[in-house]
């Protein structure tokens, strides 16, 4: 009796249980990162001070655009690799995985040599101005060199995926923040290097994650053996890796222009704490979204594999359960956020204005958390089945097409609170306008009598 591969047994188990295995893995991965990024925000706040992490968020919209282009070839390569192996094309799968790396690495040194060049530049127009530019660019400098390393994870992480394999992608996912942390302690709290010791941390454990996805990929456990012939560019592979990846690119870079656009706001609407206050709730907003993400992380290779093997029924089902199961998730979510804002606010200062400022905006923000979960695998779901074009529009709704006109507006009338409120007016929005198109497909284009499955 022939063995099924793990790819294979996308096609085959019972859905329920396929999205529990994939979503979570996926889902302590997310949390272990998320918690990561939490715990060296408190290091840095009590450690170095508050400034410092208004310093540390003025720089992240840089080094994750450049790390979301690896996130973005590796979303949209996968995609190609899940629905191949469901058309069993391992040939394909194993070009487009080549091509993944080699543009990975051309894209981001190129990006890497652009960002240290106009450095001072760079830091200013996203927020980094007064008392935070210093140590900004402390952080931006050294975390940029292990960006490129940090983007090939992020890539080859969605291709483990793709193969059926979440528990190695968790592991993935595990291994550079608990080195992160331990590298903070040893390097902020033992050696006092401040901000220096903030940014190598993060640095040195992205090399590590690094090394453990490249020892997967040439060790037993992957079914994809590359060959120096696949590195060599292929255009119609490129091509779809390339409009699919833009989807996740956009959102990426969406996410960079968000935070720019608040940090300046916020600076020019109440100063450096006004955006400690933006930088504690996109903390939160990382790690209490971990569940719902997982269920999305889980959702794409399991949609992906039965859209290329015409199982459409399967397709169908896998919506209908991924879309029940995060919603439930964001409600659990929404629920912790509204009776231990203030609690949550004193773990990471102990900054009196701050303190103030913080556990109301957070509840706003959250406020339409436990209906996103429509959005969420809604745009997923036209990523996973090849369909760039409402991919794209549908991933762009929630912060490009709401919410940035929302919050250029709104605090011209409300002052901050235009700002916190500009959220959850965004969450229902596109919310209703992913719902609206992704049933529309569904009734379509999904018709439950041409399933094989």
């Amino acid at each position: 009796m022939k063995q099924i591969s793990h790819s294979e047994s996308l096609g085959s188990k019972p859905i329920g249980k396929l999205l529990i295995q994939q979503s979570v893995p996926a889902s302590i991965g997310i949390l272990v990162m998320s918690l990561n990024i939490l715990v060296d925000t408190i290091f840095v706040g009590n450690w170095i001070g508050s400034t410092a992490i208004a310093a540390i968020n003025v720089v992240l919209p840089v080094s994750f655009f450049i790390a979301a282009l690896g996130m973005s070839i590796g979303i949209g390569g996968s995609s190609i690799i899940s629905r191949a192996l469901g058309a069993n094309d391992k040939g394909k799968a194993l070009k487009t995985f080549g091509n993944q790396i080699t543009i990975t690495l051309l894209l981001t040194t190129l990006l890497v040599g652009f960002g240290l060049y106009y450095i001072n530049d760079l830091i200013p127009a996203f927020g980094g101005k007064g008392a935070i530019f210093e140590p900004a660019k402390i952080y931006y400098r050294i975390v940029l060199y292990g960006v490129p390393l940090l983007a090939l994870c992020m890539m080859g992480n969605t291709v483990i995926r793709a193969e059926g394999k979440p528990k190695f992608a968790m592991n993935a996912m595990i291994i550079p923040s608990v080195s992160n942390l331990v590298l903070d302690y040893i390097f902020i709290y033992l050696l006092d290097m401040g901000m220096h010791g903030a940014a190598w941390a993060t640095t040195i454990s992205y090399g590590m994650c690094f090394g453990y996805i490249l020892w997967f990929f040439l060790s037993k456990n992957s079914e994809l053996k590359i060959h120096f012939s696949h590195f060599g560019l292929n255009l119609p592979i490129i091509k779809e890796i390339s409009s699919l990846g833009f989807v996740t690119l956009s959102r990426q870079a969406v996410v960079s222009i968000t935070y720019l656009i608040m940090n300046n706001i916020l600076f020019d609407l109440g100063g450096e704490s006004s955006v400690a206050v933006y930088a504690i709730i996109g903390r939160m907003l990382m790690f209490a979204l971990f569940p719902v993400l997982g269920v999305t992380q889980g959702f794409l290779p399991i949609a992906g594999y039965n859209y290329g093997a015409k199982h459409h029924k399967r397709v169908k089902e896998t919506i209908n359960k991924a879309i029940l199961y995060a919603a439930f998730l964001g409600l659990f979510v929404f629920g912790f956020i509204m009776f231990f804002a203030e609690e949550i606010v004193m773990v990471f200062t102990d900054d009196a204005r701050v303190i103030a400022d913080t556990p109301n905006a957070m509840r706003l923000v959250f406020a339409a958390i436990p209906i996103i979960a429509v959005q969420l695998i809604g745009a997923a779901y036209f990523q996973a089945i090849g369909k760039a074009l409402p991919a794209l529009l549908l991933t762009l709704t929630r912060q490009g097409f709401f919410f940035i006109p929302l919050v250029l507006i709104l605090p011209n009338y409300f002052g901050q609170l235009g700002v916190w409120i500009s959220f959850p007016i965004a969450d229902i929005l596109s919310t209703l306008v992913t719902a609206y198109y992704l049933n529309k497909e569904v009734r379509l284009n999904l018709k439950s009598q041409s399933s094989t499955g």
